[in-house]
């Protein structure tokens, strides 16, 4: 590393050749002091840093009270770092000049001083806090996370604010450096986990880390399972009530998401606002999730395993029913399901990529018309638009979008093995499923605990799973947190 010179005109020198033809990052030289015989220079990107010559910003107060300094004065004040004014620090080799100045900072050098100085500024240009669009709830906080690394800590700051909630920051990616920050409750968090996420991020070899989606793939501990590993939120709330339950948080600039572990098939059916709402209604509606899931699953599946091998199961009048329909469908079962499935995914993906309003009505209107024009050219029978739309309407009643994509995936698998051996053949799939997720495990902890594990941290987190207990009788932190921090405060019951 190149130490910073004492003499200015090296470190220009060095500056300039390293920011040669990057237009955005500007060189302001300046003469400070009140006789004006102190040679300096800035350095800033030009949106980050806010106007130097306004007095109500901070570099603009800080630069101001150095040109009203004597010489010995102004070298006294900045290497004890005496004023005061903002956000600074020293900075010794000509790297960490540029890595602070790329992370939206402007960098003073001064001529005789052996050192830079970090002054902070605004930061990058971001969207800011906005309303949460994928996990909408009935009650509880609108914010969402930004794509600022920073406010996104902040939103979390906002709601627990001790410091045992500690924030460790780290560059990602040899280029890009990326700035990502994981949080934990330093009292509750259980070291382990700690230590895996640690370990897994200081390995990362990429050029540039672009988003927390990539994050999780390049730390994801079984890559070929479809189920998520680490659970995904765009709400603070959320991440502060994990936070609260002992699990860890990392937060990646530019991504306005969260990644939260470890992550339990249990955890992916809950919502933020399920605590916030009486336990009567969340119980129900968590029942309704399972069943959704279920049948995002293995409907498809289950009516071609009856229709084409188990006809003999159905009452006779339904039997009837179902080869009325069917009778001029040319095709067979499994292939009159794959194509409305496929259909149905196309026009998922259109009104994904399309603007917002043209994208909802192209899903609704392109739904209806595809279906009935499918029935009405008897490609297909009503009843397998029937069982598309109940598969599809389970699958968006899955609060976590990661799990939802997870088993429209596996929900094809399932579809053949019922096709080629019926009944037998979605038992099989279920067995290899719950084996699949049996042995899958996030940062240490069994993907189907509490279910794999009834009776661990005294039965607990059975009373917040497929049912939640009202609040009186939750006392205890769910199995993430370490044993002697597990009860919340009061008495257990």
């Amino acid at each position: 590393m190149e130490k910073i010179a004492e003499k200015i005109s090296e470190n220009r020198k060095r500056i300039e050749e390293r920011i040669s033809g990057c237009d955005d990052i500007l060189l302001r030289p300046m003469m400070l002091g009140k006789e004006r015989e102190t040679e300096c220079f800035l350095i800033y990107i030009e949106t980050a840093v806010s106007n130097l010559m306004l007095e109500d910003s901070v570099i603009g107060r800080f630069l101001n009270e150095l040109r009203e300094l004597e010489q010995a004065k102004l070298y006294e004040i900045l290497k004890k770092d005496a004023l005061g004014i903002s956000d600074t620090g020293k900075l010794f080799d000509t790297e960490a000049a540029l890595a602070a100045m790329l992370a939206g900072n402007a960098v003073l050098f001064v001529d005789g001083l052996d050192f830079a100085l970090k002054i902070g500024s605004k930061g990058y240009p971001g969207s800011g806090v906005q309303k949460a669009e994928s996990e909408k709830v009935l009650r509880g906080s609108r914010e969402a996370f930004s794509e600022s690394e920073k406010m996104n800590t902040a939103l979390i700051r906002k709601r627990i604010r001790n410091t045992s909630l500690k924030v460790e920051e780290l560059p990602l990616g040899e280029i890009s450096h990326t700035m990502t920050a994981i949080l934990y409750l330093e009292e509750i968090v259980y070291p382990p986990f700690l230590q895996a996420i640690r370990k897994k991020l200081h390995g990362i070899q990429r050029d540039g880390i672009l988003d927390s989606g990539m994050l999780e793939q390049l730390t994801e501990e079984v890559w070929y399972s479809p189920f998520p590993q680490y659970q995904v939120t765009e709400r603070p709330d959320r991440a502060a009530q994990a936070l609260l339950d002992g699990r860890v948080v990392v937060v990646t600039d530019n991504s306005p998401e969260a990644l939260i572990l470890p992550a339990t098939w249990n955890t992916l059916f809950q919502t933020s606002d399920d605590t916030y709402r009486h336990f009567a209604i969340v119980s129900f509606l968590r029942l309704i999730r399972y069943a959704a899931a279920f049948l995002a699953l293995a409907l498809p599946g289950l009516y071609v395993a009856v229709t084409t091998l188990h006809p003999g199961i159905l009452p006779t009048n339904l039997l009837l029913a179902l080869k009325n329909a069917r009778e001029d469908v040319p095709f067979p079962s499994l292939l009159e399901v794959l194509l409305l499935e496929l259909a149905f995914e196309l026009l998922r993906e259109a009104g994904l990529r399309m603007p917002g309003p043209v994208g909802s009505t192209i899903g609704i209107v392109g739904g209806l018309i595809i279906g009935q024009a499918a029935v009405s050219a008897s490609l297909v029978s009503p009843m397998v638009v029937v069982v598309v739309a109940l598969t599809a309407l389970g699958d968006f009643a899955i609060p976590s979008e990661e799990l939802s994509e997870a088993i429209r995936l596996v929900k094809y698998l399932m579809l053949f093995l019922c096709a080629w051996f019926g009944i037998l053949g979605f038992f099989l799939g279920l067995v290899f499923l719950l084996a699949h997720l049996a042995g899958l495990k996030s940062f240490g902890v069994s993907y189907l605990a509490p279910y794999s594990a009834w009776k661990l941290n005294r039965g607990a987190d059975r009373k917040d799973s497929l049912v939640r207990f009202p609040l009186i009788f939750l006392k205890r932190r769910p199995l993430f947190a370490r044993a002697d921090r597990r009860v919340r405060s009061g008495k257990e019951r």
